[in-house]
């Protein structure tokens, strides 16, 4: 069959588009954020792109898969969760509306962990429920980015939605020993992956699952506060400082830091932005770009990255998409 067509929304910096390059055709991104655009035109000049995905127009479809981050901070502690009840959560239910406008066969949605229990469960409740409304069968697992090559910890929420059928979904999250419901227990604390619900279309009864393994990962060394400790079961020293220029390489939304990286002797120095893009699996100098006339600032490369996919999470669910709308063929 054809070349899949692709489409993301809340774009950032390009993660969908690289992830899906060279096996789907990215037919339109759309990012609202000025230093983001002007990365993405820099590396997709060819690609339409849009502002507020909120209007796009149903004649841009159809899509085989609708891509969407929609802002984070409203499920987050720090973002004081605001949830469904914020202009921007409810990004995530116009998220909803604009796979039905284009109708999308495949949805892929990401946030971050708090979306679980934000509102005490109803707010995702309220996403995932749209989801079957509109006729999509859905599973949803949480990944960790190091678990994906990436030297960081970085959980993230990742919802598949397949039109009509949730078995499918379910394929692309989850390896086929983990969808018999006999699988062995866990592994240890920290190496266990959260239970995960997969519900069929219109509302029909859920499972529950859980992973024997991820036979595809590749668990990355983080970064140590010692350089020679190479165990790769340390915990990763990146924090943030208090900045006045109000840019942040986290996802809050409060402006507040710089990422920095311990070493020896209670020393810290900052990351560079290179560094951050490696973090996420983009290519040096990802975010070099011109903007405005001049070379980035730093403050609007660590902010585009810190709110960035981490490409190597998305390559692999992207890849299995591709399978699984092969089997069509």
């Amino acid at each position: 069959m054809g070349e899949m067509r692709v489409a993301s929304v809340c774009s950032g910096i390009g993660g969908a588009e690289l992830a899906f390059a060279g096996i789907a055709h990215h037919a339109f991104a759309a990012e609202i954020e000025q230093f983001p655009r002007a990365v993405l035109a820099h590396h997709f000049p060819g690609m339409k792109l849009y502002a507020d995905f909120t209007e796009i127009p149903a004649a841009a479809g159809p899509v085989d898969v609708l891509v969407g981050g929609t802002p984070c901070q409203s499920f987050s502690v720090a973002g004081l969760r605001g949830g469904m009840a914020d202009a921007r959560g409810n990004l995530a239910l116009e998220f909803l509306r604009l796979a039905e406008r284009l109708r999308a066969r495949w949805v892929l949605w990401e946030n971050v962990p708090g979306v679980l229990s934000s509102s005490d469960g109803r707010d995702f409740g309220a996403f995932v429920g749209g989801l079957a409304e509109l006729g999509y069968g859905w599973a949803y697992r949480v990944l960790d980015a190091q678990y994906f090559g990436l030297a960081q910890r970085r959980r993230r929420v990742f919802v598949v939605g397949c039109l009509g059928d949730w078995r499918r979904a379910a394929a692309v999250l989850f390896e086929p020993a983990s969808l018999r419901g006999d699988t062995a227990p866990g592994r240890e604390e920290r190496q266990r992956v959260a239970p995960t619900l997969s519900v069929g279309a219109r509302g029909s009864s859920g499972h529950q699952y859980r992973q024997k393994g991820n036979e595809d990962a590749l668990i990355a060394r983080c970064l140590n506060a010692h350089p020679s400790r190479i165990d790769g079961e340390s915990e990763t020293f990146i924090t943030h400082s208090l900045r006045a220029d109000g840019f942040d390489a986290s996802e809050d939304g409060t402006g507040r830091g710089t990422p920095l990286v311990a070493q020896q002797a209670s020393a810290v120095r900052r990351l560079l932005p290179v560094e951050c893009e490696k973090l996420q699996g983009f290519p040096p100098g990802w975010t070099d770009v011109a903007y405005r006339g001049k070379p980035a600032a730093d403050g609007n490369r660590y902010k585009a990255l810190g709110n960035a996919f981490a490409v190597p999470v998305i390559r692999w669910i992207a890849r299995r998409i591709v399978r699984e709308v092969g089997y069509d063929g």
